[in-house]
This record gives C-alpha cells, structure tokens and sequence, in this order.
C-alpha cells in the first residue's frame, strides 16, 4: 500500500502549477508561500516530527494561501492598506483555499490545515474561532512562519520589520495569537529559523 508521503509527492508537479497560478496572479503570494513552506519545515526539523507529518506540513504551507486566487484583483494587488469590505474579502481566502483542496481526498487534512492557518490560540482568529490545540498542529506552525515572513517583508503600503523587532511581537503574542510551545521554540532557534536551519527529521 503506498504511503502518504509517496501519495503527496504524485502531486508535486500539481502543487507547482498551482504555485505558478498564485505567481501569475500575485508574484508575492507566490514568493511569500514558497519561504513559509521552507519555514515550517524547519520548525518541524526543531519539534522532531516525522518525514510524513514534515513533508504534509511543508505541502501545507506551500498551498496556505492558495484561496487568494479567488480575491478580486483590485483588493489582491491594492498598494494602500484595504478598507473594512476588502478585508472581509480577504479573511475569506482559508475558506477558499479549503474548498478547492477538500475536493481532493488525499488531501483532507491538508485542507483542514489550510483552512484553520488564520486560527488563534486564543480563538480570536479566522474563519471558525477555533482555539488551542483545537487548531490542526500544522496551522499552528504555520502561522508562527507565515506571521515572520510577512513581518520580515516589505510590501506597498509598509517597510519591512526588523528581525528584532519581528522577534519581539512573536514573544509578546505568545498564546495569544501563537501556540507557546511551538513559539517558544522558535524563538530559542531564531537565528537558524531566519537561516532556515533545522534539526534532521524524524524517519517514518
């Protein structure tokens, strides 16, 4: 019986395509998802997990934001801060992404993860208000990479931040926005993190 790393990995020329979609569309979407990715797998080096859950995650993350394919245009590539409507438009882009994805079955969980990436510890975040470890794992180490990327990036409508600076809000919103054990591990690797430097994954 195949496994599900092989199953995933059937898919990888998939995953590349749709990669290159999000490209066309948003060359920093695209950009922005292929670092989380790289990301993600190097906290997941740093929690021991396994070459199945690493490789599951890593194709999480590369397809976290993949529901922005279906924002208008105008509120994907706006220059200045969206409005209220526009970012309603935008907070739906894990449902999005949850509904193109739920429609493969090798990718249930994938899909749940996608969905749950804008969830928060304390359950104040988006689409359900899920919260803990109600959240799927992998939205939780995905959210902690996807908020550096983004803070570590410039964008239109604001500079970069520093990576001290970055470090500072991840340590502030430590279970508030982020699970405390998976941030408090990144933080104790940081340097590597930014790096992408990770710990050798656990086999099987």
């Amino acid at each position: 019986m195949m496994k599900k790393i092989e199953q995933f990995m059937l898919y990888h020329d998939l995953i590349a395509g749709i990669v290159a979609a999000l490209e066309a569309r948003d060359p920093y979407t695209a950009d922005h998802s292929n670092r989380v990715a790289e990301m993600t797998q190097t906290i997941c080096g740093y929690l021991h997990l396994s070459k199945e859950k690493t490789a599951l995650y890593h194709i999480a993350a590369h397809l976290h934001d993949l529901g922005k394919i279906g924002i208008d245009d105008s509120v994907l590539r706006k220059k200045s801060s969206l409005n209220d409507e526009e970012w309603a438009q935008m907070k739906n882009h894990p449902v999005i992404g949850y509904n193109i994805l739920h429609k493969i079955k090798a990718f249930e969980e994938i899909s749940n993860i996608v969905r749950a990436h804008h969830e928060r510890w304390d359950g104040n975040g988006y689409p359900d208000g899920l919260s803990g470890k109600i959240i799927p794992l992998g939205a939780r180490i995905i959210a902690i990479a996807d908020s550096i990327d983004a803070m570590m990036s410039s964008r239109p409508y604001r500079s970069a931040m520093s990576a001290d600076k970055c470090r500072k809000e991840i340590e502030k919103n430590i279970n508030h926005m982020y699970d405390g054990e998976i941030a408090s591990l990144a933080l104790k690797n940081w340097e590597g993190l930014l790096k992408k430097e990770s710990t050798p994954v656990m086999q099987g």
